[in-house]
C-alpha cells in the first residue's frame, strides 16, 4: 500500500483529492486545522490536526509521519487561504499568515520528506492557482504566495527529476469549495463559471496514472465561462 499526506484535506479539493487516493487504496495522512466537520471516517485516513502556521507544530506533525511510515510516495501541498481587497487595507497578520500557509509550510514539508519521496521515486503535487501566473489586483499578495509555490515547484522537478521524482503544479481557477465563505465574493450560480473539487481529484488522478517515464509537469483547470458573483 503506498502512502501520500495531503494538507488541506478537512474539505473542498483536499478532501477530494483524499477520497480519490483512498479509491486507489493509498494510506492518507490527511493535515488540517480541524477536521470537526468532516464527515470521512475510513481505516486508511489518518486524520491530523496541525495548524501550519505554527512551525513547531508542523515539524513535529511531519516527523511524527516519518517515524510511523517511513516511506512517502505521495505529498500533496494543498493547504492555501486567501485574504483579498487592496493591498494597504489588508491587515499584516493576514498577509503573514498567507505566505506562512501558502508557501512556507509546503517548501518547508516538501524539504522534510524529500528523501523518503526520493527513495520512493514518488510525487510531489503542489495545488497553486491561476493567479500565479497572471496579475490579480485586490489579490496581489495571494498571488505572490501562489507564483512562489508554482515557481519553487518548477524549480524543484529540474532539481530532482534525475532522481525520479515527479513535481507537478496544478493551476485551479474558481473552485466551488468553502475558501469563498469568508470572503465577499464567490463562484457564480452557472455550473460552467466553476471548477468542482472532483474535479482537481480528477487531474490528481490523471497525473498518478500517467506512463511512467512521462510526467504531466503542470495542469491549469478553468472553467468554460469567467464570472463571479458579489455577496
Amino acid at each position: 500500500m503506498k502512502t501520500a499526506i495531503v494538507t488541506g484535506a478537512s474539505s473542498g479539493i483536499g478532501l477530494a483529492i483524499s477520497k480519490m487516493l483512498l479509491d486507489k487504496n493509498y494510506l492518507v495522512y490527511g493535515i488540517a486545522r480541524n477536521f470537526s466537520k468532516t464527515h470521512l471516517n475510513h481505516e486508511n485516513f489518518i486524520k491530523i490536526s496541525c495548524d501550519l502556521t505554527d512551525f513547531n507544530k508542523t515539524l513535529d506533525s511531519i516527523k511524527s509521519i516519518k517515524k510511523n511510515h517511513g516511506q512517502i510516495d505521495l505529498l500533496v501541498n494543498n493547504a492555501g487561504i486567501g485574504h483579498f481587497g487592496l493591498h494597504e487595507e489588508l491587515n499584516p497578520k493576514k498577509i503573514k499568515e498567507m505566505c506562512e500557509v501558502n508557501l512556507i509550510a509546503p517548501i518547508i514539508i516538501t524539504n522534510l520528506l524529500l528523501r523518503s519521496i526520493k527513495r520512493s521515486q514518488g510525487f510531489i503535487i503542489n495545488i497553486a492557482s491561476v493567479t500565479a501566473k497572471n496579475v490579480s489586483p485586490m489579490g496581489c499578495a495571494y498571488s505572490a504566495t501562489k507564483a512562489g509555490l508554482y515557481h519553487f515547484g518548477k524549480g524543484l522537478f529540474e532539481e530532482t527529476r534525475k532522481n525520479g521524482v515527479k513535481v507537478v503544479n496544478i493551476c485551479p481557477d474558481m473552485t466551488k469549495t468553502p475558501f469563498f465563505n469568508t470572503l465577499n465574493f464567490k463562484e457564480a450560480e452557472e455550473e460552467n463559471s466553476y471548477i468542482t473539487p472532483e474535479c482537481v481529484a480528477a487531474s490528481v488522478a490523471m497525473v498518478l496514472d500517467s506512463r511512467e517515464g512521462t510526467v504531466v509537469a503542470e495542469i491549469e483547470l478553468r472553467p468554460q465561462i469567467n464570472k463571479i458573483m458579489k455577496k
